[in-house]
């Protein structure tokens, strides 16, 4: 079989094959070829030069590197010396990685390949077969004419490792690419217009408190008062808990009677868990002020672990802060009054709403 007629009639089969649906290359696709290598052996061998018939199969493990396993028979090779086999038979089996350059879609792709082959083939002097194991690099290009449909040119380098010398085959085929997840970007399609949005139905608000008459649970609210989402009145109470702690001369450590007070202010910071406070320490007037000013943090941050470690309190909700002795609630000449100075204070502030519903 000639090498025209052998890509004519590959050329009309793979051309039928893509009229039954568009194909897609790049990763993931499967790439079948069939092809015509004429094919040198080296001069140390009784070999003429011959053609390679054949076909691969190769899967595109990503949109540029190709897996390829490659099976062709030997015709029209003869003897060098002419000893009555005049017609050897053999085949040629190769498992390559190829590298296409450019990108998926290009028309022109070139690439590089290597792997290893291996040669069965009848001796020239018809006495039995020689297997050879080859290593291989080549190059080539692709041509696409269609999307998926290819012709190709090959030039390959062969290593013989049994034989340790040079053969060399240059081919042309024919290619097609199946399946693949690298396709051409869809058009774009234009979107859907939104819909109108729909008309707000009017609001109807006779007290004018900013609340639609439908939905007024108190229709008849006086003006300038506030009110909740359904239009009834709120009233806002402050309500505060304070802390005081006292301690003994030149103390630190919180007093077990202290502990209830404590508690009681960590449980209303737990019911109203917005809530912050500033725990604030303080001494009488014996003393150096440098030594008043660390007692009175050291005895802040005593109920402040009280607080964070013992009740609970979160302790971004509770900083400590000490005044020595420059905030007296009494006066520091008596013993009495020392002893009233001796204290940590706190104090917390919240606010709760009451709903005042009218009666319709």
């Amino acid at each position: 079989m000639k090498l025209k007629n052998t890509i004519g009639v590959a050329v009309g089969t793979l051309m039928a094959t893509a009229s039954l649906g568009a194909m897609a290359q790049g990763q993931g696709s499967v790439d079948t070829e069939v092809f015509d290598k004429y094919y040198s052996s080296a001069s140390e061998r009784d070999l003429g030069d011959g053609n390679l018939l054949g076909g691969t199969l190769g899967y595109y493990l990503t949109d540029d590197v190709e897996l390829a396993l490659s099976y062709g028979a030997y015709h029209d090779m003869r003897s060098e010396n002419d000893t009555g086999n005049t017609n050897i038979k053999g085949s040629l089996t190769s498992l390559d990685a190829i590298y296409n350059f450019g990108q998926v879609g290009a028309k022109l792709r070139p690439y590089v390949s290597a792997g290893f082959a291996h040669q069965s083939i009848d001796n020239a002097d018809g006495s039995g077969r020689n297997h050879s194991t080859y290593g291989d690099i080549g190059v080539g290009a692709k041509y696409y004419v269609t999307d998926d449909l290819y012709a190709k040119a090959s030039l390959d380098s062969m290593y013989n490792l049994d034989a340790q010398n040079m053969e060399w085959m240059a081919g042309l085929g024919v290619g097609m690419n199946f399946g693949g997840g690298s396709k051409k970007a869809a058009p774009a399609v234009a979107p859907m217009p939104a819909a109108p949005a729909p008309v707000a139905s009017a609001c109807v608000d006779n007290d004018n408190d900013g609340v639609c008459d439908a939905i007024d649970k108190c229709l008849n609210t006086p003006p300038n008062t506030t009110v909740d989402a359904t239009g009834c009145a709120v009233t806002v109470e402050a309500v505060r808990v304070q802390l005081d702690v006292k301690f003994d001369f030149n103390k630190s450590v919180v007093k077990p009677n202290s502990y209830a007070d404590i508690k009681s202010l960590a449980d209303f910071m737990k019911q109203y868990p917005k809530t912050t406070t500033k725990v604030e320490g303080f001494t009488d007037s014996v003393g150096t002020k440098a030594y008043n000013q660390k007692l009175s943090e050291r005895r802040a941050d005593a109920v402040r672990d009280v607080l964070v470690k013992q009740y609970g309190v979160p302790a971004n909700r509770v900083s400590a802060v000490g005044y020595g002795d420059s905030h007296p609630v009494a006066s520091n000449a008596t013993e009495e009054g020392r002893a009233l100075n001796r204290r940590v204070e706190a104090g917390v502030d919240a606010a709760t709403v009451t709903v005042e519903q009218v009666q319709q």
